[in-house]
């Protein structure tokens, strides 16, 4: 793969209920254009735009494309989130700041890629907006409440509780970390949320989807990108990493980069 090659701009847009951290990664150009469609990242319960690390670069140096990525309300440096996340959190992000992100940018086609929960918004955001999105995909994503994931959230919230974990993560969210963990775990661990799952809005889909997924994914078993693949009314492929768990665009980034790349032609 070739080393990166690209300018970041940070800027802060207006949400409806705060504002939101943005950065751009433009390949070989001084400032950001959308002439062509760009790859928007949705990152995962716990992510924000510094723990894409190297990533997006090296996504838009291999793709010639603009690689834009945000920090939602409640993690990063965007700012707090109002209250706690509602039952249809996952399909809000479609109908509220990404909207704004795409209104305050000027962006009309885009790409979406999702990591975990963000891969439930990629699709979310696909079929919402499906007349501009161009390419879907989705890394690691969850299609429903399986036990496994259940199982991998629970382990997770026990490791937070062990001395300096929380800290951590305050390194990425500051004070917002506390209610970023919880967000996380009191969420999907709730009674409310065991029937959520994306059939609808994967029924709905009909750009190219690319599915990827590691095979000792502690948070979701194969039978996600599966669904998701089958579901979809236009083309789809799924891509199962061998001895890769739950961030492949970290543990097999190479890999993800060439399939990315072959995937948007």
């Amino acid at each position: 793969m070739p080393s990166p090659s690209h300018h970041t701009q940070d800027l802060r847009i207006d949400s409806l209920h705060g504002r939101l951290f943005v950065r751009i990664w433009s390949p070989d150009r001084l400032s950001p254009s959308f002439d062509e469609a760009p790859i928007v990242l949705f990152h995962d319960s716990l992510g924000c735009v510094e723990l894409w690390r190297e990533f997006p670069a090296r996504l838009a140096a291999v793709t010639g494309k603009s690689v834009v990525a945000y920090d939602r309300l409640g993690f990063g440096r965007s700012d707090a989130h109002p209250g706690e996340l509602s039952v249809g959190f996952v399909g809000d992000e479609a109908e509220r700041d990404f909207p704004a992100l795409k209104d305050a940018l000027g962006i009309r086609e885009f790409i979406a890629f999702g990591h975990s929960v963000g891969g439930g918004m990629a699709v979310h955001c696909a079929a919402r907006h499906r007349e501009h999105c161009q390419a879907l995909i989705t890394e690691s994503a969850q299609a429903f409440v399986e036990d496994l994931t259940l199982q991998g959230i629970r382990e997770a919230k026990h490791g937070f509780q062990q001395d300096g974990q929380l800290q951590r993560l305050a390194k990425y969210h500051g004070d917002k970390a506390r209610w970023v963990l919880d967000a996380w775990t009191e969420t999907w661990l709730s009674p409310a949320f065991t029937d959520w799952n994306l059939e609808a809005e994967v029924q709905r889909l009909d750009c190219p989807l690319l599915a990827i997924h590691g095979d000792q994914d502690e948070f979701g078993s194969a039978l996600h990108p599966q669904r998701i693949a089958q579901l979809t009314d236009g083309p789809s492929r799924v891509l199962m990493l061998g001895d890769c768990g739950h961030v492949p665009h970290r543990e097999k980034a190479d890999v993800v980069l060439q399939a990315v790349v072959e995937h948007l032609g």
